[in-house]
């Protein structure tokens, strides 16, 4: 295929865009922590289920930080970069290889994005203690709890429908190893 690496890049660019989009589409403030709720996790999961651990991590990274930014909550950009980033790579490394083997939700694929979930809960509990102090950042561990969750439960149908867009050829030759 000779224009792999430019459909892999048209890829990861339309997730980055996707998850910025989602990020942004609905925000709930959180009050003690100074960030928000919303369902952005849900375009990191797709992205990592169908592009691997290196989709997700693009996605979560640069396409949150990127709605962090455009929503005036540019303080969090850094840490999202990494918490948000690591989650997409968790989801991947663990999900990828199961969901497109199997296409449905499988345990080890909803364990993976579980964990991922949890990852980012615990991620921005150490981001809040550090920016508001540990004990506001408690109150934002339901808020997250409550994101990740719900994300979890919309991505399996959603990736599905995502990979059917994509076809399973193309997505095998983009997350091959070389």
């Amino acid at each position: 295929m000779p224009n792999e690496g430019i459909q892999k890049i048209t890829l990861y660019g339309i997730f980055i865009a996707l998850t910025a989009m989602a990020t942004m589409a609905i925000t709930i403030p959180m009050i003690g922590t100074q960030g928000y709720i919303n369902i952005g996790d849900t375009m990191i999961f797709a992205a990592a289920l169908l592009l691997g651990p290196w989709g997700g991590l693009a996605a979560g990274a640069i396409g949150s930080a990127m709605a962090d930014i455009l929503l005036g909550y540019a303080f969090w950009a850094p840490w999202t970069l990494v918490v948000k980033g690591m989650e997409g790579y968790i989801a991947g490394r663990i999900g990828h290889r199961i969901f497109h083997r199997h296409k449905k939700p499988v345990p080890r694929v909803i364990l993976g994005l579980s964990l991922a979930a949890l990852w980012m809960v615990f991620g921005y509990f150490v981001a809040g203690g550090f920016m508001v102090g540990f004990e506001a950042a408690l109150g934002g561990i339901p808020g997250d709890l409550l994101q990740g969750g719900a994300s979890v439960a919309i991505t399996i149908p959603l990736a599905y429908l995502l990979g059917r867009l994509i076809s399973s050829e193309e997505i095998s030759l983009l997350t091959k190893k070389r």
